[in-house]
């Protein structure tokens, strides 16, 4: 029982934690939540091999949360540039529902290790980006906006992340301001959390995974996640406002590299033993 206990405890400092950088790096929080769940349901005894699945279906609903306080809190300072979310926004969506059903047809080992990869390639934006860097001076249209925006939904669908990192990183190089690309990035979240959700929902009905789970959506851990990440979001979003960032995402890219390579190494193990 104290083991579940600390077991609780520690989902509910990681929605915290997660609602912080939600709001401080524009991003839903799922770099910190899927690997969280993932060795939360291995603690808990779950050996099914989609505890992957419902780990980052878990955390496409909380993202919904996180993504709705961190986008209301840099609205009210004006920040969001709901233009770019009014255009980009169906072709995320589109991707998201793609990534749902694609998520469920990939194995839980390969799903593990493509995570543990993008954590660790993802990481080098954190630790070497910098907001100087430019590509163009606006943001892409026509087919390039319906590709990216396409693959910004189906990556983020298959990692459980909101789309901020990605986001971020696209809207710097395309001549955004980084407080503007954060503040719009967390926008990005409710276009995938809510489809990627219930895609997850429909696509893992009767997988019966982990207990107590709609699908790949597993309701306790939302719970725990959501309900103290909600209420953290718009902290983070006043200390991006206030705070210089260079070593906060250093100190983020470090333990991206960290869980990158755990779950490579998870994913690798599984698959030598099968």
């Amino acid at each position: 029982m104290t083991d579940i206990w600390i077991l609780v405890l520690a989902m509910a400092a990681t929605g915290a934690f997660a609602g912080l950088i939600a709001g401080l790096f524009g991003i839903g929080g799922g770099m910190v939540m899927v690997p969280a769940m993932f060795y939360a349901f291995q603690f808990l005894g779950y050996d099914d091999p989609r505890i992957m699945q419902v780990a980052v279906g878990t955390s496409l609903a909380v993202i919904i949360a996180t993504s709705l306080r961190s986008v209301s809190a840099h609205a009210k300072r004006g920040a969001v540039d709901f233009a770019v979310l009014k255009a980009w926004g169906p072709w995320i969506v589109i991707g998201t529902l793609v990534g749902s059903v694609i998520a469920h047809l990939l194995p839980g080992n390969f799903l593990t290790g493509l995570f543990g990869a993008m954590a660790i390639l993802l990481s080098a934006q954190f630790f070497f980006g910098r907001p100087d860097w430019r590509l163009a001076d606006e943001m892409p249209g026509g087919p390039l906006r319906w590709g990216l925006g396409g693959g910004i939904g189906i990556l983020s669908a298959l990692m459980g992340i909101g789309g901020g990192v990605l986001g971020v990183t696209l809207m710097t190089l395309c001549g955004k301001a980084i407080h503007r690309a954060v503040a719009t990035a967390a926008g990005f979240g409710v276009a995938i959390g809510l489809p990627g959700a219930i895609g997850f929902v429909v696509t893992g009905w009767g997988q019966d995974a982990v207990p107590w789970s709609l699908g790949y959506v597993n309701l306790p851990g939302f719970a725990l996640l959501a309900g103290s990440a909600f209420f953290v979001a718009p902290l983070g979003a006043r200390l991006a406002h206030s705070l210089p960032e260079r070593t906060l995402k250093r100190c983020f890219a470090v333990g991206l590299v960290v869980v990158g390579v755990m779950l490579v190494r998870e994913a690798w193990l599984v698959s030598a033993a099968s």
